[in-house]
């Protein structure tokens, strides 16, 4: 679960009663895609037959620009989602990292996911004993992505769940 039981004002959206501008939602289910494509060749290694994760990126991305509703984005999601069920390792993480992306329409919050299974994907492809150095290069990639006006706000939350996304954001 990435998602925390007392949720932040300002990474829920205007129209759920929160702070988070539509602009800001947008660019953080772009964010998210970002994270959740830069792992997608793992999900491909084994998986070319199975569109989709990649859609739901291609979702996530349109809904951002929007061309896409909320409702089609998350169902889109779902569907990565099932594509990681029945894997196993990198291919597994970078599926979810996909359907958390699309899930960004619906949830804000769902952002981090994206990014701590992203995290994940590169964590378990990494040499034995290497694998904090792996995630902590994939982290510093991702943020490095993140949009300026965000970034303040998305290291804050990355602080405050940090513990219950599976500590994929520590130095």
């Amino acid at each position: 679960m990435i998602l925390p039981a007392v949720r932040d004002p300002r990474l829920v959206s205007i129209r759920r009663g929160g702070t988070l501008s539509e602009t800001d939602h947008q660019l953080l289910a772009v964010w998210a895609a970002i994270c959740a494509e830069h792992v997608l060749p793992l999900f491909k290694e084994s998986n070319r037959g199975d569109s989709r994760p990649r859609e739901a990126i291609e979702a996530a991305r349109a809904w951002a620009r929007g061309q896409e509703k909320m409702m089609y984005t998350r169902a889109i999601g779902g569907q990565a989602m099932g594509a990681a069920r029945p894997l196993r390792g990198a291919a597994r993480f970078a599926a979810y990292a996909a359907g958390q992306a699309a899930c960004v329409a619906h949830v804000p919050e769902h952002d981090l996911g994206a990014a701590a299974y992203a995290i994940k994907a590169v964590q378990v492809t990494a040499p034995r004993g290497k694998e904090h150095e792996a995630g902590q290069a994939e982290r510093d990639w991702q943020r490095r992505q993140i949009p300026d006006s965000l970034y303040d706000l998305v290291l804050e939350d990355q602080t405050r769940r940090n513990d219950i996304c599976w500590y994929a954001f520590s130095d």
